[in-house]
């Protein structure tokens, strides 16, 4: 089954964890903490509202343009100022992160997650195909078979994997599944993470 199909399926829980597993994944292109989100995760876990928790972690990560621009400090003098280079990617793969967090909807109800759901697999799939200098821009990973990664760069597939075993895991175990879908959640970070601090170190570099 396609992510696609996946998404589609989905009960309001399980949305509301594969957007919240995708923007928890994001966090170090925003400086956020690794505990950020994680009330977010225990209002999935309790059924309890989640609106002010969403509050508190945007207010903790500062405005849009305050993120932007400490991003743009981090990503230095990379590349030329031209589009593409990787200051750019950077900065559109923060821009990126923030907006997800931004259009969070209040209540996890089916209706009001799963445009949000759906936005958010696309944006983190997007986000990972900038970070990739090996990513294809012509491959199309949400329409993608479960499994096939074949003709995807590394983190575009891996974030793909993970995308798929998040909303496996909701699917089949329903609220239990979601200790499984924060760990999937927490390794895609580390991920992310070492992937940043790479960029942020070239970008200082030699020669920067």
């Amino acid at each position: 089954m396609s992510l696609v199909e996946l998404i589609a399926q989905a009960d309001a829980r399980g949305l509301a964890a594969s957007g919240l597993a995708c923007m928890d994944r994001c966090l170090p292109l925003l400086g956020g903490d690794d505990e950020l989100l994680r009330p977010l995760w225990a209002s999935l876990a309790d059924g309890s509202d989640w609106g002010g928790s969403l509050e508190k972690a945007r207010a903790a990560l500062g405005s849009a343009v305050d993120v932007g621009s400490a991003r743009s400090a981090a990503s230095g003098a990379a590349g030329d100022a031209g589009s593409g280079s990787p200051r750019d990617a950077g900065d559109e793969a923060a821009r990126l992160a923030r907006r997800m967090l931004d259009a969070a909807p209040a209540e996890w109800t089916a209706d009001a997650v799963r445009p949000w759901a759906d936005a958010c697999s696309a944006a983190s799939l997007r986000i990972h195909r900038l970070l990739d200098p090996a990513a294809d821009a012509a491959t199309d990973p949400g329409a993608a078979p479960a499994g096939d990664t074949a003709d995807l760069s590394p983190l575009v597939a891996a974030e793909l994997r993970r995308q798929t075993a998040v909303l496996e895991l909701l699917a089949g175990h329903g609220v239990n599944g979601l200790r499984g879908a924060l760990e999937v959640s927490v390794e895609g970070r580390r991920v992310l993470r070492a992937v940043v601090s790479r960029r942020a170190r070239g970008a200082t570099g030699p020669g920067s």
